[in-house]
């Protein structure tokens, strides 16, 4: 009898973790057909991700612009605004193709310190005061790195760009950003 109690006890197990399989199968496939999920599709398709890393969903692409010297910069990005945002950035992609990038929102003028780990395309870091002005830059930081980037003071935002952009596109300290987060636009 014990044995039969013991054999009940675990085909009821097995069909709990089904029935949970089926009600996670059931809240995903509503996920997908909801419309507000299909409006807000991430910018990055999953073949740009590393296998079996699970897709993080950010705001965007949209319109940011940087006034340098010789011009206004046009770029899509997409938005970080909360932690587990943040958190991912970049990681595991594969790639990020010139004139897009990742607007990191902090909520908050502070020191910010970045690094690499598990990211594994070189970036240019533009870290960005709250009035949009850009404090400081760091250039073709390492892929997986887990060495600290520091925003060299109080800054609101930093903006990720394929590395080599600052240069080769005339970004410098003292440009000015503009997105509808900062600077009250």
């Amino acid at each position: 009898m014990t044995s039969h109690g013991g054999l009940v006890r675990v085909g009821l197990a097995a069909m709990l973790g089904l029935l949970r399989g089926v009600v996670v199968a059931v809240a995903m496939l509503a996920a997908i057909c909801s419309p507000a999920v299909l409006l807000a599709q991430p910018a990055v398709s999953a073949a740009d991700l590393l296998p079996d890393v699970p897709a993080v969903r950010f705001e965007g692409p949209e319109p940011l612009e940087i006034a340098t010297r010789t011009g206004v910069l046009s770029f899509d990005v997409e938005v970080a605004v909360d932690d587990e945002q943040r958190a991912r950035g970049l990681m595991y992609r594969r790639s990020l193709p010139s004139g897009r990038g990742m607007l990191f929102d902090f909520g908050v003028e502070r020191d910010v310190t970045m690094w690499m780990q598990n990211t594994y395309i070189s970036l240019d870091m533009l870290f960005i005061r709250r009035n949009g002005e850009i404090l400081s830059i760091a250039e073709r930081t390492t892929p997986r790195s887990t060495a600290h980037i520091p925003s060299g003071g109080p800054v609101r935002f930093v903006l990720e760009l394929p590395a080599g952009s600052a240069k080769q596109l005339g970004i410098t300290v003292g440009d000015q950003v503009g997105h509808r987060l900062i600077g009250g636009r």
